[in-house]
């Protein structure tokens, strides 16, 4: 099977999560009008303490060989480099179920709540992410286990 990568939108993703950017139907002038602020762009969803990460993600074989998921709370991903990257989602854990995604460089996403996804995945070196997610106790984290990898042509 092979992932052909679509491109990263709102509606596209809006069965997965959220896409966050500098949407300009969200900006708010502050601080005396010299700040833009892109408002409300999405929301963690976290049982128990929600927390800031740097994840830095590196260059691996363009394969899927397994999906996970966070039943107690959401992932956001911002790129910090400007580099495009790649995410891969799906409702269920079967390769069937799988969408792959081409993310520009300065958009994130918030992978909601539940959702199976494959971990990072970076085109060009190492790639720090900005990432809120939760850190609380409890179980919050499942992984599936492909028989054969699914192959993503971008």
């Amino acid at each position: 099977m092979i992932l052909q990568a679509e491109p990263l939108n709102a509606a596209a993703f809006s069965p997965f999560g959220a896409v966050i950017g500098a949407d300009p139907a969200t900006a708010i002038e502050i601080n005396e009008g010299f700040t833009t602020r892109f408002h409300r762009l999405a929301a963690a969803d976290c049982d128990g303490k929600t927390i800031l990460s740097i994840f830095r993600g590196r260059v691996r074989p363009l394969q899927v060989l397994m999906l996970e998921r966070h039943p107690l709370g959401s992932q956001a991903f911002m790129p910090l480099g400007g580099h495009p990257w790649l995410t891969v989602v799906a409702l269920s854990p079967e390769p069937a179920a799988c969408r792959l995604f081409a993310c520009r460089g300065d958009q994130g996403l918030q992978i909601a709540k539940g959702v199976w996804h494959h971990p990072l995945l970076v085109l060009e070196g190492a790639q720090d992410f900005l990432v809120v997610d939760r850190d609380s106790d409890g179980d919050n984290l499942e992984e599936v286990f492909f028989e054969n990898p699914v192959s993503l042509a971008v």
